[in-house]
């Protein structure tokens, strides 16, 4: 305090080496500018007020201008009412992804016409998304969009924001409601195709003449108001009634020809078993029909063979008996007639002659023995018997 009241210009050197600290400190941040690998910035020169954009990370010279960041890749997520051809309400719930141009003359484009993210999220990217849901609910009912048509609502929301929205036209049509079962008349919007077939477009795409891109367009949920809820509701219900019936049906259907083919199956089965027992049968016929003849065979070898033994036997015995004369069988047959005659006469209790005899020649007669001879005599005459030895000359 002493060297300040001895020499006040001291007090004025300190005051001012505090102020250049002070700005010097303070233009330390207006020098340099770091930057994050995921935004762009653009640095607007003080004195000349060009723009200089840098979109690699890295620590970058400000020069004392006023800095704009923007990211990169951003994210807007909606919810955006959308109203269907047959009057039916719902809110779409979802998001998407937007990706910013790198090179300066679209850049500079966003920067002097927005000047902000916020800005080109708010005023273009969310414009053009709720604008092209807008025009897509008309194209298909509240029932299509729940349904059948999910995908194609996703896909010319997708289409519109990419590459412009549909021109389109509509049409009066009388439809049946799924629900009363009443006709009625619907506004339906149709999509007006050029002579290549693909889609004519209302007007440029926005975002595209921007160079802004998008990608991974979502939806996460679609609530209906209550009535399209219930009407819904009540589609499923008779749908899963239908569905119930169908497959019914085609089991009934089913089993009537499981039933059928089985029956097919069965009768097959029981042809090829009478075919079995048939062939044997058959074969057991055969077999006994080859036995027959086997045996006929045998039986008539066998006549043949007794033929020709008894031809055989007769041809010997005849041989035989034309050798001897039939001796044997003469003598055999000529004893037992004597034997016979023989043992009847032995039986004889009677006279064998008379007891008189008128005449004759005063002899005595044996009755019996001459009975014998002569019958001796009658059978060696039947049998053409020569009892006589031949002489041996």
């Amino acid at each position: 305090m002493n060297i300040v009241k001895k020499n006040p210009n001291t007090l004025l050197m300190l005051a001012i080496s505090i102020i250049v600290v002070i700005l010097l400190a303070i233009s330390m941040f207006n020098i340099f500018e770091n930057l994050d690998a995921d935004r762009i910035m653009v640095i607007q020169s003080p004195i000349k007020g060009s723009l200089t954009w840098h979109i690699t990370a890295g620590l970058k010279y400000q020069g004392f201008g006023k800095v704009t960041k923007y990211y990169k890749l951003d994210t807007y997520e909606f919810k955006i009412p959308v109203r269907f051809n047959d009057g039916g309400h719902g809110t779409i719930d979802g998001s998407i992804n937007f990706e910013l141009p790198f090179d300066n003359t679209n850049l500079n484009r966003l920067h002097t016409k927005y000047g902000s993210q916020k800005a080109i999220q708010k005023q273009l990217v969310e414009t053009v998304t709720n604008k092209c849901v807008y025009m897509t609910g008309p194209l298909m009912s509240s029932k299509e969009s729940y349904a059948e048509k999910r995908t194609s609502l996703i896909r010319y929301i997708e289409d519109q924001i990419n590459l412009g929205v549909f021109r389109t036209t509509q049409k009066d049509v009388k439809t049946t409601d799924p629900m009363t079962g009443q006709e009625k008349t619907v506004t339906v919007v149709e999509i007006v195709m050029d002579s290549a077939g693909a889609p004519r477009r209302q007007e440029e795409a926005i975002l595209a003449s921007y160079g802004i891109k998008t990608s991974n367009f979502a939806v996460i949920s679609l609530p209906y108001d209550s009535t399209v809820e219930s009407q819904i509701k009540q589609q499923q219900a008779i749908n899963m009634k239908v569905q119930t019936a169908i497959a019914a049906a085609k089991e009934a259907e089913q089993n009537v020809i499981t039933v059928a083919k089985q029956g097919e199956a069965n009768a097959a089965v029981a042809k090829w078993e009478q075919e079995v027992i048939k062939a044997r049968e058959v074969t057991q016929a055969e077999q006994r029909k080859e036995v027959a003849k086997l045996e006929r065979d045998a039986a008539e070898f066998t006549k043949q063979k007794e033929i020709s033994l008894g031809q055989g036997e007769a041809e010997r015995k005849r041989l035989v008996m034309s050798a001897d004369g039939a001796l044997k069988q003469k003598l055999d047959t000529w004893l037992e007639a004597q034997k016979c005659w023989a043992d009847a006469a032995s039986k004889y209790q009677g006279q064998w002659v008379p007891t008189t005899i008128i005449g004759g020649d005063n002899k005595n007669y044996n009755g019996a023995q001459t009975f014998m001879d002569l019958m001796g005599m009658k059978a060696a005459r039947d049998l053409n018997l020569d009892m006589s030895i031949p002489n041996k000359k």
